[in-house]
């Protein structure tokens, strides 16, 4: 499963909930007539969306089990997923880009060979995404952003990231 999305809670009275998608545009995630709902990634249960509509920087989703906004408080910080064999296949260089959740626990290291870490999230600010790090040495997580003058390689196949990037910034 990968997840592409994360539920923030009731919306309204009639048992919708807030979506907040992980996918670069907002109602991407609709292409995906059938989700994966779990509250800790182990146990999924499939669900289909009824209805949607797009809200600022959400999606107010109503689900058929959904009556009532007590029903759909239940599902605050659940993770929305699919099947990896439904996404969209990537190159094998990764010129098509990167799915965020291949990204997670990969090790970044810096252009002089320092290891700074690993990935444990990505963070979307509009401007750019960030690499969220938890650095080794001091067990401190750092955001690294993940633009082109800061990210020298990505090696999906190493599980290695090499970034112009140092232990004091």
């Amino acid at each position: 499963m990968v997840v592409l999305g994360r539920i923030a809670g009731p919306h309204g009275i009639r048992g919708q909930i807030k979506v907040i998608p992980f996918t670069e545009y907002i109602d991407s995630l609709l292409d995906y007539p059938v989700w994966w709902l779990s509250k800790d990634e182990k146990s999924w249960r499939e669900i289909l969306p009824s209805s949607f509509s797009v809200h600022d920087d959400r999606l107010i989703i109503t689900l058929p089990e959904c009556n009532d906004r007590t029903s759909a408080s239940e599902l605050k910080g659940w993770k929305i997923a699919v099947p990896r064999s439904k996404l969209p296949e990537l190159s094998d260089n990764g010129e098509d880009g990167y799915y965020w959740s291949d990204l997670i626990g990969t090790s970044v290291y810096s252009t002089q060979g320092e290891a700074l870490g690993n990935v444990i999230g990505l963070i979307e600010t509009g401007a750019n995404d960030v690499l969220q790090v938890r650095f080794s040495e001091n067990d401190k997580e750092r955001l690294i952003p993940f633009i082109e003058q800061i990210i020298v390689e990505v090696n999906l196949e190493s599980r290695r990231i090499t970034v112009d990037w140092r232990l004091d910034y």
